[in-house]
């Protein structure tokens, strides 16, 4: 835990650094290129052309986007840039079409591509999404719906007081990245949206997201394969279907997931609490040194779970093994309420059995007695309080 410590206290000060840089930067406002703040007109071309500026200064930058409301189109601001430090301020509300066949099939709203040291500070982000929701409900053909930020291939980058409301598809993304800080965002959706995970984080090193609220339709923060060093702290999750490592195992040569601490997290009503999950297929995937600890469980359907069967639709995967191999798993320190009686269920793969799972002071009752625990193919030890009783 130690060595995921110091990581974090190393991108604080980087962070840290890569604001100062910018506090007396050259100021882009979007104002100065035509966009205007009254939710209907499209600022887009206004705000690329600011960010143009700011990507082509040879010193620190700032885009500034003052008080408002900006209508947008999905929009990409691509580097690399000739500075390594640009600060994305937003005052406003950035607003998405609210017709989902405008951007439903873009993939991104609001994209970031192969930049370095760009920190987005504050604002809103309106996704306007509850209507392709309805779309996905409804059963009709709809598309898949753009997330509403994302990252590819950067690194040194900062996300800080953003709120992101009503994503039409996940509301962050981080894929490919190195160095990256998220602090203080708020992500707020219908417990009913589907596929509006919070963050979703994928083939990248060296994340921390701390002191985020979290309300969703989905997973509040997923981590994909090929994820390492991550540390997640402070996280208040739910609605929501919790905090995924996976899924897991999709690919047959695919990436693993390790040195991942989530601590000091308070779920609340949400499907699942802290889940480890691989599709049920061969793959060279894993998970391991994952520490789950300090979490509070409040009415939880699935307080701890791990499942490498997942399969769901019973598509793609029937009568398969997951080939993903997980090991050396932490959970400490965990207690609160489960709203089923199994609150601990490790459904692991018989040609790769779970192995090293340490259960220490975990203490989860349902409806006022004692919870109950399922094991299939895990091993591992239990210490301290423990309840349910270990199935290891």
């Amino acid at each position: 835990m130690a060595k995921n410590q110091r990581f974090a206290s190393v991108l604080s000060l980087i962070i840290f650094l890569l604001i100062s840089s910018v506090a007396n930067a050259a100021r882009f406002s979007v104002l100065s290129y035509g966009a205007k703040p009254n939710g209907e007109t499209d600022s887009t071309k206004a705000f690329l052309s600011a960010w143009n500026e700011a990507c082509g200064s040879s010193k620190p930058a700032t885009v500034y986007v003052p008080s408002g409301k900006y209508f947008l189109n999905n929009v990409e601001f691509k580097g690399p840039c000739k500075n390594n430090a640009i600060l994305f301020r937003i005052e406003g509300t950035l607003v998405a079409p609210s017709d989902y066949n405008v951007i439903g099939d873009a993939g991104y709203w609001i994209y970031f591509k192969y930049v370095d040291g760009v920190t987005v500070s504050g604002g809103f982000l309106d996704g306007q999404g509850s209507s392709l929701w309805d779309c996905k409900s409804s059963g009709k053909n709809c598309p898949s719906g753009a997330a509403s930020l994302g990252f590819l291939n950067s690194k040194n980058v900062a996300i800080n007081g953003l709120t992101s409301l009503n994503s039409q598809f996940f509301h962050i993304v981080i894929n490919g990245c190195q160095n990256v800080n998220i602090q203080g965002v708020t992500v707020s959706a219908s417990g009913q949206s589907p596929n509006t995970d919070g963050i979703h984080v994928q083939q990248s090193n060296a994340v921390t997201i701390v002191n985020c609220k979290i309300r969703t339709g989905d997973d509040c923060i997923s981590i994909g394969p090929g994820s390492t060093n991550f540390w997640i702290e402070k996280i208040a999750c739910g609605p929501g279907h919790g905090i995924s490592i996976g899924s897991l195992g999709w690919d047959l040569k695919e990436a693993g997931v390790q040195n991942v601490t989530v601590k000091t997290v308070i779920f609340s009503g949400t499907q699942n609490g802290v889940r480890i999950k691989s599709w049920g297929r061969p793959s060279s995937g894993f998970a391991r040194n994952i520490i789950f600890q300090d979490a509070v469980m409040v009415n939880v359907q699935n307080p701890i779970v791990i499942s490498q069967n997942y399969c769901p639709g019973n598509k793609n995967c029937p009568g398969q093994e997951s080939g993903v191999k997980i090991d050396d798993i932490t959970y400490k320190n965990i207690y609160g309420t489960s709203a089923t009686q199994v609150a601990v269920k490790f459904d692991c793969s018989k040609m790769n059995p779970c192995t090293g799972i340490k259960m220490q002071d975990v203490k989860l009752s349902y409806k006022d007695e004692p919870a109950s625990a399922s094991c299939s193919n895990a091993d591992g030890t239990a210490t301290g309080i423990i309840q349910p009783s270990s199935c290891l």
